[in-house]
């Protein structure tokens, strides 16, 4: 490749990406403790515990857009495989990501991406009636998607009863309190953005 188009193409792309992940560092480090925080607030249900993880995905990543709530997403999942005590009861380690709680936390990624994707386009803060239909399908997602996992661990029934009831009041407690959340969010911020965030692009 000639070196003049490599300069004038690609290196300030890749300087512009770098100075870009710089300035969202100390927002990553801000929401993996918060969501570390989130998982510790949990109930000791076996094998899936009840926490309010779900609620906080979602809450960062309508905050924080699709890139940077994907990778803040994506670097406390990693920090939880390499040991660190950030799930829930202060578990960490790849058999969270490859047991019976495996699915719900990888679906965090995928539903909490497109909840970051849809505030990045206005259709979450500041609506309650769209961040309720939202919230309820990507919690309805999450349950799903975590009951396929656990059911391939442990057979259909076992998984309905224990990985999909026992959540169901709960994610609907939840995505009401979401939707009230993040309708009083949008007003804060399209008036005075309270949290320093860098830009989303």
């Amino acid at each position: 490749m000639n070196r003049a188009i490599f300069s004038e193409t690609f290196l300030p792309s890749i300087v512009e990406r770098s100075f870009l992940l710089f300035r969202w560092f100390p927002a990553v480090i801000f929401g993996t403790f918060f969501l570390m925080l989130s998982s510790y607030v949990s109930v000791p249900l076996s094998p899936v515990p009840l926490t309010m993880q779900t609620f906080s995905v979602f809450l960062l990543c309508s905050v924080y857009g699709f890139r940077l709530g994907v990778l803040t997403v994506m670097a406390w999942l990693l920090e939880g495989a390499a040991g660190f005590p950030v799930f829930a009861g202060g578990g960490g380690g790849l058999s969270h990501l490859f047991g019976p709680t495996g699915g719900y936390l990888f679906s965090f990624l995928f539903f909490g991406g497109l909840i970051g994707a849809l505030s990045d386009r206005g259709h979450v803060l500041g609506s309650v009636t769209g961040s309720f239909c939202f919230l309820f399908l990507c919690e309805g997602g999450c349950l799903v998607f975590g009951g396929l996992w656990l059911a391939v661990l442990t057979g259909w029934k076992f998984a309905i009863l224990h990985g999909v009831l026992p959540f169901l009041s709960g994610a609907l407690l939840k995505v009401f309190l979401g939707a009230s959340i993040f309708g009083l969010l949008g007003r804060v911020f399209s008036s005075s953005p309270v949290l320093p965030l860098p830009p989303r692009n």
